[in-house]
């Protein structure tokens, strides 16, 4: 019984991994640049529903239709400002460049703003329980993993039944053909990431929701969605969420039979495995080698 509570815990808690792995595996699918700044603005938009309840009472759930547009459209203004001229480069690590310094911009924007100590958001359901067969779920991550699926089920349709979508598996695939068939690469990629930010704006709500956070816990988050998207493989979307989930399982077994503070170690051992071994990840096709 035991090891089926954390295994329970290991896939509630791995479905934020998974959304903010979908979002790294857009933006790097079609501008081939790992986007660090991913886990930070997840904790952005954790505060932005944070103060959205305790100033304005809006449940937090009910926040995502506020916060998944305005994630949108930051991620759109973002990519113009920012990161349109490095995208036209060969050279991607300016563009990575360009992440890591807008993630510790945002960073110490919110430190000073906000400071560091760790908020956290407490609703008349935040200690509600199921307890099916004597195992303990949660209903807020309950509500995650749901949001999780609603969210990959929604990107998946979005990239696989719209004109829009089949323009950026086009990209994904090969921006120059697809530039020459009259798609503007710059559309394509903004769309990208635009998603991208609003999948982080929609872990930022489910995270919010259940954990205290504070702005240093961006970079952390980041890494633990690259490791979620190593172990899914990349271009991959229904993958990026097994591989977040899969990642929380490995967490919470290690914790459960190692000790909390291995279960870190265990995950970054296991994300230099897959590199290593399979680096097209667990649902991804064999690289050609040179």
């Amino acid at each position: 019984m035991h090891f089926i509570q954390a295994l329970v815990n290991g896939i509630l808690f791995g479905t934020t991994y998974g959304i903010a792995a979908i979002g790294l595996s857009l933006i790097f699918g079609t501008m081939r640049i790992i986007f660090l700044a991913q886990g930070t603005f997840i904790v952005f938009f954790a505060y932005v529903v944070y103060f959205l309840f305790t100033l304005l009472g809006i449940d937090p759930y009910i926040a995502l239709v506020i916060v998944i547009p305005i994630a949108l459209l930051l991620g759109w203004l973002m990519y113009y400002s920012i990161f349109k001229e490095a995208a036209a480069l060969e050279d991607r690590n300016i563009s990575l460049l360009l992440a890591v310094g807008l993630m510790y911009l945002v960073e110490n924007i919110m430190l000073v703003a906000w400071t560091a100590d760790p908020r956290s958001i407490v609703t008349p359901y935040t200690g509600l329980v199921f307890r099916p067969f004597e195992i303990v779920i949660p209903f807020t991550k309950l509500i995650a993993l749901i949001i999780a699926l609603v969210s990959t089920a929604g990107v998946y349709f979005f990239l696989k039944k719209t004109l829009i979508g089949t323009a950026v598996r086009a990209a994904s695939e090969d921006m120059v053909s697809t530039t020459l068939m009259g798609i503007n690469p710059n559309f394509v990629n903004a769309v990208a990431f635009a998603i991208g930010i609003g999948l982080a704006g929609i872990s930022g709500v489910a995270f919010a929701s259940i954990f205290p956070f504070d702005p240093g816990y961006g970079f952390t988050f980041a890494i633990k969605a690259l490791i979620a998207l190593a172990l899914g493989g990349i271009g991959n979307v229904a993958g990026a969420l097994l591989g977040g989930i899969l990642l929380g399982v490995i967490e919470s077994l290690a914790s459960f039979y190692v000790g909390g503070g291995w279960a870190d170690a265990i995950s970054y051992g296991v994300f230099i495995l897959v590199l290593s071994l399979r680096p097209q990840g667990i649902t991804g096709k064999a690289l050609k080698k040179a």
